[in-house]
């Protein structure tokens, strides 16, 4: 048996719920503002200058450098999430709840002190297939979800997948 069905089943789960065509779970809020950008890079090249709230994580300054971008910070207040302006992407770290997609990439993050109460999580709702294909392999260190031995490895990637025990977990709690 896959023992990665249970992320399946839980990026299903949270896609439908929050109405997102499709949704790529990670191991953290941070992983997946990160891997938002890199798609942003591959896909449109330089990320250039990124406005966000002054008041932030700091995992989400250092994921802007880390892709190659320029932070400027402005004086915003917000609730919930943010746009990593001009990038149509979302830091919804803060609002997870149902009918929430409105578009773009919207990170989502599980943890004991958010509304959705698992260890560590994150997930990017989104609804470009392409972006989605792309990610699904960023996260699993480029890899495609056969066995190693079959894979033709094609595509940078990040050791940054979700566990299957936390998902499961994750499903448990949603």
């Amino acid at each position: 048996m896959n023992p990665y069905v249970v992320v399946e089943e839980l990026e299903k789960r949270i896609a439908e719920w929050t109405g997102a065509p499709y949704g790529v779970a990670v191991e953290s809020g941070s992983a997946a503002i990160f891997l938002s950008l890199m798609w942003n890079k591959h896909k449109y090249g330089p990320i250039g200058s990124v406005t966000i709230p002054s008041r932030t994580y700091p995992s989400v300054p250092c994921s802007i450098l880390h892709a190659g971008g320029k932070v400027r910070f402005e004086d915003i207040n917000w609730s919930g999430e943010y746009e990593l302006w001009p990038l149509k992407i979302w830091d919804s770290a803060l609002r997870f709840r149902k009918g929430m997609y409105h578009g773009g990439m919207q990170c989502i993050s599980g943890h004991i002190k958010k509304r959705l109460n698992v260890g560590r999580m994150g997930i990017i709702l989104l609804d470009d297939k392409d972006a989605y294909e792309w990610l699904k392999r960023a996260r699993f260190d480029g890899r495609n979800p056969v066995p190693l031995q079959e894979d033709n490895l094609t595509q940078l990637g990040w050791n940054l997948y979700l566990c299957p025990p936390d998902a499961a977990r994750a499903i448990q709690s949603f």
